[in-house]
């Protein structure tokens, strides 16, 4: 790809399907938002066994893993937009099942497993579904774009305004944040199944044609192109990097700079502003360098920034250094995202994107671990020093693909 090629964007027009679009994301992006920080809440009520705790949250994980290709491979048979109202009606009716259950007192640890298992699952076909509808909604000249808004406008609702309204929904009730989750879920659905948008072209299966050798057909195109082989490659180092730093981080500022809960809560909102800034910028930077020119760009500023926060033992710095990683970080994704859109042929993009998510998230677990391991054996700021030792390796990969 020239990067004449990848710098041509435009704005999507909000009035019409990219505006109900963004609108459903959002929406279900808050109610997300709220029952991420209520369930570890509600799990610790239950129980304090470390393991059972930390198994809610695993499960956000694992049916990636386990159902993340399938997902992809349905989300090219069906129709995008009816897969996503659909699951968001199913989702709607476990979430308000729940907040019964809640409500009523009825609630165990192994039913919030459950809980988590089953909704990340639909997710996986919810949003392969997304990032394949998103070409039939937009130009292909206003992707770029149209991601960043996406992604911002769901930093915005996520990390800065659900997660604040948590404490004030439970004065309310322990119920509340789930079934506010319930109506989000609802409404989401009801904002898709207003979308028009048209379906994509795409050529006739193939006469006895199987899930399985569709998979294997979005595999092979991944492992062909060797663009997106290498985004993948860079992305999934990434990850395990983030995972080893965001498994520790609360050591990290905590132990290693003795800034308590508060100074971890200022991290956190740094991070989340940060990638607010970075959503802003991604176009613009795109515009300048090119896609993967902005994806290595951003990789190295946040080299230096992990570098600072394991070195420098200031919450200040700390601060800082995380919100310039988040705002990069979020650079980074729009351009993958993006990249991904334009380079994937439209009838087999949820296989493709699917098959990327899920080996990019395959990292992340032992990225956990690792991080753990290190912060034990050679102090609580090493994470973030092995994180940046990580993205030496995630932008080494993507110096071949640069035009």
């Amino acid at each position: 790809m020239t990067t004449a090629e990848a710098v041509a964007t435009a704005a999507p027009p909000w009035r019409g399907g990219f505006g109900r679009l963004w609108s459903a994301a959002i929406v279900s992006r808050f109610g997300d938002a709220l029952r991420t920080a209520a369930l570890p809440l509600l799990a610790a009520s239950l129980t304090d066994d470390p393991l059972l705790i930390a198994s809610v949250t695993a499960c956000g994980y694992l049916p990636w893993l386990l159902f993340g290709l399938l997902g992809g491979a349905v989300a090219d048979r069906v129709d995008q937009r009816r897969a996503m109202w659909g699951v968001d009606l199913v989702r709607g009716a476990l979430m308000a099942g729940f907040a019964v259950a809640v409500g009523l007192g009825e609630a165990s640890i192994a039913l919030l497993i459950l809980l988590a298992f089953v909704l990340t699952t639909l997710q996986t076909l919810f949003d392969n579904a997304a990032t394949a509808l998103l070409p039939s909604v937009v130009d292909r000249r206003e992707l770029g774009s149209a991601n960043a808004r996406l992604m911002t406008g769901q930093q915005i609702a996520g990390g800065l305004v659900a997660a604040p309204l948590v404490p004030l929904l439970l004065v309310l009730g322990v119920a509340m944040p789930h079934a506010v989750n319930a109506v989000t879920y609802g409404l989401a659905a009801l904002l898709i199944f207003l979308l028009r948008a048209g379906a994509p072209e795409r050529a006739p299966r193939r006469t006895g044609s199987t899930l399985r050798a569709e998979i294997a057909e979005g595999l092979r195109f991944l492992a062909r192109d060797r663009t997106l082989r290498g985004l993948c490659l860079a992305t999934t180092l990434c990850n395990v990097g983030m995972s080893a730093l965001i498994a520790t981080l609360v050591l990290h500022v905590t132990g290693w700079l003795g800034a308590g809960n508060g100074g971890y809560a200022l991290t956190l909102t740094a991070f989340g502003v940060g990638s607010v800034a970075g959503g802003l910028l991604a176009k613009r930077l795109a515009r300048l360098t090119g896609r993967v020119r902005a994806m290595f760009l951003a990789g190295t500023v946040q080299i230096g920034s992990l570098v600072v926060l394991g070195s420098v033992r200031e919450l200040g710095a700390a601060v800082g250094c995380l919100g310039v990683f988040g705002a990069m970080n979020m650079v980074w994704n729009v351009q993958q995202a993006t990249l991904t859109q334009e380079r994937a042929p439209r009838d087999m993009l949820g296989r493709i994107s699917s098959a990327f998510r899920t080996l990019a998230l395959a990292g992340a677990p032992l990225g956990a671990l690792l991080g753990g391991a290190a912060a034990a054996g050679w102090g609580l700021n090493a994470p973030a020093l092995l994180t940046a030792g990580l993205f030496v390796l995630a932008i080494a990969s993507l110096g071949p693909l640069i035009n």
